[in-house]
């Protein structure tokens, strides 16, 4: 049986002016200072990820930008393919508020652990449901046409969630109750007619000035 993997890698954090407001699918910029803080990340992806590999980002510059930084990290640059349906959760004409605006424009709930429910479809823009529709015949054609080979993807928080959504057969209410941070990997799998789910969010142990023995 031919297995393709996929490395799904969330992009770096990005500029503070951006977390003040929802921006889903907006084209935002990386934060300059959390580049240089995270360079132990970058370089714990650049060893992590395997080689070979077929390198995957968003329309949006923030994946670009986060692949770039890890091949200057340690990893062999690679060609990036554009695949436009995995860019973010677009919020309609939610983007561009601040988290306080939103509030007043709720017409569910919030979810625990996400500014609105998932079943919220903002005007103009699209519920989590939607973006799973759109991430999976992606991941089952990239697995269609790539049997055996290795997949890293740079993509979004949401996308991310979509693609476990996908793979588990999960709501969007229940995707959402991952934790899935900045520069984390998740990692999947086509088994012939199956998914499996390897790791979610998984980070680095990085120990900083150890306590010599």
């Amino acid at each position: 049986m031919h297995i393709t993997r996929f490395f799904l890698i969330r992009h770096a954090l990005v500029e503070p002016s951006a977390r003040a407001m929802l921006y889903g699918n907006m084209d935002v910029a990386l934060c300059d200072a959390a580049l240089r803080e995270e360079a132990a990340l970058y370089r714990w992806l650049a060893m992590r990820l395997p080689r070979p590999a077929r390198w995957v980002v968003t329309p949006l510059s923030r994946t670009r930008a986060t692949a770039a930084a890890i091949f200057a990290a340690g990893y062999p640059e690679q060609p990036l393919v554009v695949e436009p349906d995995m860019a973010e959760q677009s919020l309609g004409e939610w983007q561009g508020i601040t988290h306080e605006a939103l509030t007043e424009r709720l017409r569910q709930p919030p979810h625990p652990f996400w500014p609105h429910a998932a079943a919220e479809r903002p005007p103009g823009g699209e519920s989590v449901d939607d973006v799973r529709d759109r991430v999976g015949p992606v991941l089952e054609g990239l697995a269609a046409s790539l049997p055996g080979q290795d997949v890293v993807m740079v993509a979004h928080g949401g996308t991310i969630r979509a693609a476990l959504s996908h793979a588990l057969d999960l709501n969007g209410h229940q995707a959402l109750t991952f934790s899935v941070k900045n520069l984390s990997l998740t990692r999947i799998e086509k088994h012939g007619p199956d998914w499996r789910v390897v790791s979610v969010n998984e980070e680095p142990w990085l120990i900083e000035n150890p306590t010599p023995p």
